[in-house]
């Protein structure tokens, strides 16, 4: 007696935690995405930072400062370049953890109304 109603009581709660545990995975899977693009965005602007002081170190006369200069843009060109790419990348992250939140709703929804 004491053992079936044991089951049924870890059956009903397993069943009426599983949106919880689903949600939470899903936002696990989301944060741990989110961080690794984090942690690429980090090392790329680290490396041009580096890459333009390392040049910027190097600049010891008019000529070179000129050099230096004229190599501005291009580095400008590749940060901008690196920000939309990163942008794209949070757009698409975003969009793609909305969808999931959306269909595991909409399966609760189902589950939850009568037939």
């Amino acid at each position: 007696m004491y053992t079936d109603m044991f089951k049924l009581f870890n059956e009903q709660s397993e069943k009426a935690l599983a949106p919880y545990l689903k949600f939470n995975k899903l936002m696990t899977k989301n944060a741990e995405v989110l961080t690794e693009m984090q942690l690429n965005a980090v090392r790329t602007y680290s490396e041009i930072g580096l890459a333009q002081m390392k040049a910027a170190s190097e600049v010891k006369d008019v000529s070179s400062l000129a050099v230096f200069n004229s190599n501005q843009l291009a580095v400008l060109t590749r940060f901008s370049q690196q920000l939309m790419e990163d942008s794209t990348k949070v757009q698409s992250i975003a969009k793609e953890f909305k969808q999931d939140i959306e269909e595991m709703t909409n399966e609760n929804i189902k589950a939850a109304t009568p037939a």
